[in-house]
């Protein structure tokens, strides 16, 4: 019944307004979906259970994964349907349909966002087990009415087979119904016989007038029941018994309905006959004709080609923008009265760029931003906390201190041509990153982006980052331009608000399908924020940002490099006096660069060169062989990282140092191997650091022989 019904609930989408539907949903009659509801051609789904794959380059996906696209013609007009490609981990697809939907509702393209949600219509297929069992539904019903997030009403169809693969519902949930979950959402739930189909088309019209009215999910629980197990080559008998000897004898929803309608006179039982035998042998000699033309040679290449040049694009702003743009940031109607405390802050702020001052990490990011949305850009910040900024640094949302009425600069600034939004999100990272993710897949020309509140915290949503944003591309066709901000850096807050895991990201890195930055200025930050939206060619951003560094009073750029310059992939030592005399250049990343080049001054070495390498990946090899060639006497390269060896770069970047370095040592400095990220204590922490840069500074001479000894 599922197919009719979702017919239905289209049809009434349509009579309500709706021009598109976002579908999502697992594998349990996904193949159905796909060619009686979006009209995927038979031929197209046969051809991949007989091994033909077309879908052109990257490493494609099994046939119940795959998504699609079509219209759909019902009697109240042509209706788009998009069903969204998702991987086997059944329910995570659910928070990226509702991002996509949020995104396809929603006109970017003035200075004021407008959302229509008649317009795009989200349903969600769940599973029974997986509705009740997986974290990540609830997370996303929690979203369903939030400001940053809501999309008007989510249909949600419960394919309830009354067994989870092998396990019962007594094991499976705590709850009496699978859908219990919804009832704390104050969510209506239908439960519906999926043996009676004008039950279920009832439930359906019920359902779908009650989201045009209220715009609020609904769920149905479709009871049935799995006739042949897990899949077709299982064998169901050996845990359900029982259930499948009543199965075995059970007339199906088809058999049952015939027969009603030929009790009615509707049609009679020839009819029926006819009709399966139009369809079943349809099908048999569809399957026949392509196994006669043979699957085609598959040409296997292991060796994996070179990535393209790392492209270069101007990301620099006119001097008179940057101004015009800091001048409204730091600008409120006269009746609002911002935090005293506050407001001193941003009047010390609003004076840098006129007097020619230093930047911070913040003010690089706001008018990174300003200038994105002067270009046309629209912008999508969300992430815990994210308004004021974890750290408070950023303030981009302020709040009357007398009504609390809120005000957002860049969301009033004059030359604006596109939309900015910027919201607090729950305490979630699953749901939101996917959530965020279907946004760009479905907005290619805005920047979205996510902030964890630390960095650590993003392990809460690893599925959809290994399974969605760095493999959607190769599996599925996918393209985003996602922005991960991870704040991450060592200063002895503990294991738990220290490292972004930056390692798990470099080790998913593969033929292009990321970017990873760890860099060290508000300039870079400016000009890899403009680089990452005016790019052509989309691919997700992981950026470690900083910590310490927002504040930090050499972690400065000045306004006119924010006209002047560009991204640069790697920095080289901009102290070092005499090339010839360096013997050693420390290799780093982010944050450590600072402490390094603290000590290295206090110390007056001018045999230690300091590299940053801000982009890793793509790793910029061409320019890290041009910086190490400068330093002819350089017998030594020393990444110098402040996580354990096991975690940050260092495993990565070893084979590409040893790669570029020509006669010198690649070696390693940092933590030895730990289980955990950082130590606990602050006076541990501070030891250890301390260890690490003075190694790094620490030139060991060569050792002369006695030979040469004597002749000295």
């Amino acid at each position: 019944m599922m197919v009719p019904m979702i017919d239905r609930a289209i049809e009434q989408a349509a009579r309500a307004g709706a021009k598109e539907i976002v579908i999502g949903m697992a594998h349990r009659g996904r193949l159905n979906v796909l060619t009686h509801v979006l009209g995927m051609p038979y031929s197209s789904i046969l051809k991949k259970f007989e091994g033909h794959y077309d879908e052109g380059p990257g490493t494609g996906d099994v046939k119940y994964h795959l998504g699609f696209e079509g219209n759909i013609e019902t009697p109240a007009g042509t209706v788009h349907g998009l069903l969204a490609p998702n991987p086997s981990h059944l329910e995570f697809v659910h928070p990226v349909v509702e991002g996509m939907t949020r995104a396809k509702q929603t006109d970017r393209t003035q200075r004021t966002i407008t959302q229509d949600p008649d317009l795009v219509v989200p349903i969600v297929i769940h599973g029974d087990a997986a509705f009740s069992g997986q974290g990540v539904v609830a997370e996303t019903l929690n979203l369903a009415r939030l400001n940053g997030y809501r999309t008007g009403g989510t249909l949600h169809i419960i394919a309830n087979n009354q067994v989870g693969f092998t396990t019962d519902p007594r094991d499976a949930r705590s709850t009496d119904y699978a859908s219990d979950i919804a009832r704390g959402y104050d969510i209506p739930v239908f439960h519906v016989n999926a043996d009676d189909p004008e039950a279920c088309l009832a439930v359906i019209n019920l359902a779908m007038e009650y989201r045009a009215r209220f715009h609020s999910d609904v769920v149905i629980d479709l009871i049935g029941y799995r006739k042949y197990g897990h899949n077709e080559g299982d064998e169901p008998t050996y845990t359900q018994p029982v259930r499948y000897r009543q199965i075995a004898s059970h007339p199906t929803v088809r058999t049952l309905w015939g027969q009603e309608l030929v009790r009615r006179g509707t049609v009679s039982e020839e009819d029926i006959k006819a009709a399966w035998d139009r369809v079943y042998n349809g099908l048999v000699a569809e399957q026949q004709e392509i196994r006669n033309t043979g699957a085609r040679e598959e040409e296997i290449e292991l060796e994996m080609p070179p990535l393209a040049p790392l492209a270069a694009i101007d990301t620099n702003v006119p001097v008179e923008v940057v101004k015009s743009i800091d001048a409204q940031l730091h600008h409120w109607p006269d009746d609002f009265s911002v935090n005293p405390k506050l407001q001193r802050q941003l009047e010390r702020r609003a004076k840098v760029v006129p007097e020619d001052g230093n930047l911070d990490w913040a003010h690089g990011e706001a008018l990174a931003f300003g200038s994105l949305l002067r270009d046309g850009v629209p912008i999508r910040l969300t992430g815990q906390d994210v308004e004021r900024g974890t750290f408070s640094q950023r303030h981009l949302v302020l709040h009357d201190a007398e009504s609390n009425r809120l005000y957002v600069p860049l969301a009033n600034l004059e030359e604006a041509r596109a939309s900015f939004e910027v919201y607090n999100s729950p305490l979630s990272e699953l749901a939101t990153m996917g959530f965020e993710y279907g946004f760009s897949v479905v907005a290619p020309r805005a920047l979205v982006l996510w902030e964890a509140q630390f960095g650590d915290f993003v392990n809460g949503a690893q599925v959809i980052i290994d399974q969605f944003i760095t493999a959607g591309r190769e599996k599925w066709g996918q393209e985003s331009r996602l922005v991960l901000l991870l704040p991450h850096g060592y200063e002895g807050q503990g294991p738990e608000h220290s490292s972004g895991r930056l390692e798990r990201f470099l080790q998913l890195a593969a033929e292009g399908n990321i970017r990873v930055a760890n860099c060290t200025t508000p300039a870079q930050y400016f000009h890899l924020l403009r680089r990452q939206a005016l790019l052509e060619e989309q691919r997700p951003l992981i950026v470690m940002t900083p910590k310490s560094l927002l504040r930090h009073p050499r972690a400065i750029s000045k306004p006119a490099e924010l006209s002047s310059g560009e991204f640069r992939f790697v920095i080289d030592d901009e102290g070092v006096q005499n090339r010839d005399a360096v013997e050693r250049i420390v290799a780093c990343s982010g944050k450590v660069y600072y402490d390094l080049l603290a000590r290295r001054e206090e110390e007056s070495s001018d045999a230690v060169a300091l590299v940053r390498i801000e982009q890793l990946y793509p790793f910029p090899a061409d320019q890290v062989r041009e910086i190490v060639a400068s330093y002819p006497n350089a017998r030594e390269i020393v990444w110098t990282q402040e996580e354990p060896a096991n975690m940050g770069a260092w495993t990565y970047i070893r084979p590409r140092l040893e790669e570029v370095a020509g006669s010198a040592e690649v070696r390693y400095n940092g933590r030895p191997e730990r289980a955990s990220p950082a130590e606990g204590y602050v006076s541990t922490h501070e030891a250890t650091q301390r260890e690490i840069v003075q190694r790094a500074l620490t030139v060991q001479r060569p050792r002369r022989t006695a030979r040469k000894r004597a002749q000295a």
